[in-house]
């Protein structure tokens, strides 16, 4: 059987005041680019490339303030995840060898240069640490994919078209289903700024979770056709199980 990554996250907690809730886009340019701030982009951005531990407020900041960055580009093209997907399609999961370890680290780094807050890369490169016996990495690694997820599903229930999780890349709405072991179906656009994607059977009654995808086409060319691709599964993987570093968050 396919081993999973982690426990399917199983409720969701308050985030503090109401307008931080859902992305506020007005207060995430303030702060983030106020240099007195503790959500100063620059700061916040040297820590969690640290592995610093962060604060769910500091992961609200980093996560969407990223749409306000000049590398914030969700439409073009990402070699460095070719890469991933390539090492990925050939590695031997149990027994990779040193070599494709190395390659794989090496490859995520450089995806992660375009979509630093991808929970794909993230719970990659927590396994690759971890089969590398980078113990401390491979927890810092885990540590942003738990605090990233939990970020997205803070952001909005997903249970309606006016409630949905706000994301800033299509894959991470497929990452987030795909990280609580659920099979989901194409998704289909709704609104000019919300998609919803279907699971393959229903989970406590519910059909699917709807996604806010504005924030990719805020500067999408006038003649520009998006094609997505989708994503894998977690438990595809086949990594050690890992426990939850937040027992609360599950």
């Amino acid at each position: 059987m396919l081993k999973k990554i982690f426990t399917a996250i199983a409720a969701l907690l308050a985030f503090g005041v109401a307008q931080a809730q859902t992305p506020d886009n007005d207060l995430l340019f303030a702060e983030i680019n106020n240099n007195a701030s503790q959500y100063y982009y620059p700061n916040l951005m040297m820590r969690y490339e640290a592995g610093d531990t962060l604060t769910d407020h500091e992961y609200h900041f980093l996560y969407y303030g990223f749409a306000f960055q000049p590398q914030y580009k969700p439409l073009e093209t990402n070699p460095g995840m070719d890469r991933v997907q390539a090492i990925m399609a050939r590695l031997a999961i149990d027994t990779p060898s040193v070599a494709d370890i190395d390659e794989l680290i090496a490859a995520c780094t450089e995806a992660m240069e375009r979509d630093p807050f991808s929970p794909k890369l993230l719970n990659i490169l927590a396994y690759a640490y971890g089969t590398s016996g980078d113990k401390v990495r491979e927890k810092q690694y885990f540590n942003h994919l738990n605090g990233i997820l939990h970020c997205i599903e803070r952001s909005g229930s997903g249970l309606k078209e006016k409630e949905p999780m706000h994301i800033i890349m299509f894959s991470h709405g497929l990452d987030y289903i795909a990280a609580k072991d659920w099979n989901y179906l194409k998704g289909r656009i709704v609104s000019r700024t919300v998609e919803f994607v279907p699971f393959e059977r229903p989970h406590n009654k519910v059909k699917g979770y709807y996604f806010d995808y504005s924030r990719i086409y805020w500067n999408k060319p006038d003649n520009y056709t998006f094609k997505r691709e989708r994503t894998w599964q977690f438990n595809n993987l086949k990594p050690r199980e890992y426990k939850s570093l937040r027992k609360s968050d599950y």
